[in-house]
């Protein structure tokens, strides 16, 4: 029997990178998947059907995570089609970077309502349809938000409050039987640090990345699926409040 058999789990910004890959992960543990997507309903199609034509069963709803409406429909689409939620991974979210004296109010807000506001709501919903029987929530964080990244400093900190968030739920949602743990990544190659020019091993960035780590290289999406999914099982029942980094050894 697969670990995951028979849970249902809701996946945010699940259309590609390290959402796609968790969601595909979860999916082949045995878990029936909802794909979120904000704007790439065709991302989110695609993984999908790959899911569905290994066996698996998955659907795609779109909702912007960080309006609490479109959060309500995700979960109402969720319960229709699969009953329940036993697993969350509030893994939507954004990052730009700035230099302090380009900060604007937009730029703050911008980041802070999907990655903390929106990770927080989104929890709040999902915690209304989990059954008496609890079930594991993970947050996506990153190596940012114990590091910090200089010309990032509000992105760094959006994740910084994510660790304590996980730690806070984790104390507040124990006694439901819900445990709450984050991992947080390190440089992965994905779509987005395509657009950002640091995949490419030339990249001065991805160099001074890889000199940092342990093992030698950066991350791909399947590094952090399946420490996610691990952290959705049952093998990891007494594992909770913990944010766990997946980074290569970074530092």
């Amino acid at each position: 029997m697969k670990k995951l058999e028979g849970k249902v789990a809701v996946v945010t910004g699940a259309s590609k990178g390290i959402g796609a890959g968790i969601a595909k992960q979860l999916a082949a543990e045995g878990a029936a998947v909802v794909v979120n997507y904000s704007s790439s309903r065709k991302g989110a199609d695609l993984v999908v059907q790959e899911i569905t034509e290994k066996g698996g069963k998955a659907i795609a709803v779109g909702a912007n995570v960080a309006k609490k409406a479109e959060i309500e429909k995700l979960f109402a689409e969720t319960k229709k089609a699969f009953g329940k939620v036993d697993i969350l991974v509030n893994n939507a979210g954004i990052y730009e970077f700035l230099p302090l004296e380009n900060i604007t109010e937009e730029h703050f807000t911008k980041q802070f309502n999907l990655n903390v506001l929106g990770l927080l709501l989104t929890t709040q919903e999902a915690v209304k349809h989990f059954t008496d029987q609890g079930g594991s929530i993970i947050n996506i964080s990153s190596v940012a938000g114990r590091d910090g990244v200089p010309g990032a400093s509000v992105y760094s900190s959006t994740k910084g409050a994510v660790n304590t968030i996980t730690l806070a739920l984790a104390k507040e949602l124990g006694p439901k039987k819900i445990r709450v743990n984050g991992v947080a990544p390190g440089l992965v190659v994905t779509e987005g640090t395509d657009v950002l020019g640091v995949s490419s091993p030339e990249n001065d960035f991805h160099k001074a990345y890889v000199a940092q780590t342990a093992v030698g290289r950066v991350g791909k999406p399947h590094d952090i699926a399946t420490v996610t999914a691990f952290l959705a099982s049952d093998d990891s029942s007494w594992v909770s409040g913990e944010t766990w980094y997946v980074s290569g050894g970074y530092r």
